[in-house]
């Protein structure tokens, strides 16, 4: 069943081969056993890339239940016998990665030394790319992440604010009307605040505007501020970060205030529930409880 599963997957025997550590013709000779003792053909392998037949779409559904049944079981006993939960990839944003990460490392060092944990902080769609393909665990992104091989945990929410440069004209504003904000002279990072598109004028018009920073963090982004005026997006949780006089700086929105929304991202296959509360436990203890989404405080993750 993981074979056909893996073949649905990455639609290519050799890649399929790989992913599971077993040579290509292994794998075509136990694929063909499989369609062999069913009387079926699971794939139409003159098809390129190769897919599978009507019927093959059906028997590698009902597999996927059941390798995701047989995955909670084993995930019922270690957690009763109170297993190692070993190792962990999480991949995060790099809007997100400064605020969470060091005390998270930290918690779950003095808390969870067992987890062996790799950390990858990467652009949105790459992160993406990497669930699917099961590469990651789980990822820390901003929702909605709109892909259906995806499931999406909300943690917390937190506003979105505005970094401005002393010569800009929206200074003097206490408040920025989002609908009010000049296209000109804004300084972004597309993947941090433009997925959502319509929450900001500027996201779709790219008219008027000096650069996008496409990849980077925040601190590059209100240096580049710093030194040639304009505005930019911040998160809430980097205002702390900030020096006193940079604080005088940045502005809140109104009318309405603009939030993000903070998920754990898993693969729809992911059964790994323990991982997932341990994870939002140390999370927890970094994030204001204001800003945590109701369910995590009240109850554990269940998928």
């Amino acid at each position: 069943m993981e074979y056909i599963v893996a073949v649905d997957k990455y639609r290519h025997f050799a890649k399929a081969a790989e992913s599971l550590n077993i040579s290509q013709s292994t794998l075509s000779t136990l694929v063909q056993k499989l369609e062999i003792e069913l009387d079926v053909a699971i794939f139409d392998r003159s098809s390129h890339p190769v897919k599978p037949t009507a019927m093959g779409e059906e028997i590698i559904n009902r597999a996927k239940r059941l390798l995701f049944n047989a995955s909670q079981l084993r995930e019922l006993v270690a957690v009763r016998k109170g297993e190692s939960v070993g190792k962990v990839s999480l991949g995060i944003i790099s809007t997100v990665a400064p605020y969470l990460l060091p005390k998270m490392l930290k918690y779950l060092a003095v808390n969870h030394p067992d987890i062996q944990l790799h950390v990858e902080e990467a652009r949105r769609s790459a992160i993406v790319t990497q669930l699917e393909r099961g590469d990651l665990d789980v990822a820390l992104l901003a929702a909605p992440v709109y892909n259906d091989e995806l499931l999406e945990i909300p943690v917390y929410q937190e506003r979105l604010l505005a970094y401005v440069s002393p010569g800009a004209p929206i200074y003097n504003d206490t408040e920025l009307m989002i609908d009010r904000l000049p296209a000109e002279n804004v300084w972004m990072l597309r993947e941090g605040y433009c997925p959502n598109h319509g929450i900001f004028p500027f996201c779709n018009n790219v008219a008027g505007r000096q650069a996008v920073y496409e990849a980077g963090s925040v601190e590059t982004l209100i240096k580049i501020v710093d030194e040639n005026g304009g505005y930019a997006i911040i998160p809430e949780l980097h205002v702390p970060i900030l020096g006193e006089c940079q604080r005088a700086n940045v502005r809140k929105f109104s009318n309405p205030e603009p939030v993000r929304e903070i998920a754990f991202v898993v693969h729809r296959n992911f059964v790994r529930e323990r991982l997932l509360n341990i994870l939002a436990e140390a999370i927890k203890t970094i994030i204001p409880k204001t800003m945590l989404n109701k369910r995590i405080i009240k109850f554990p993750i269940t998928i």
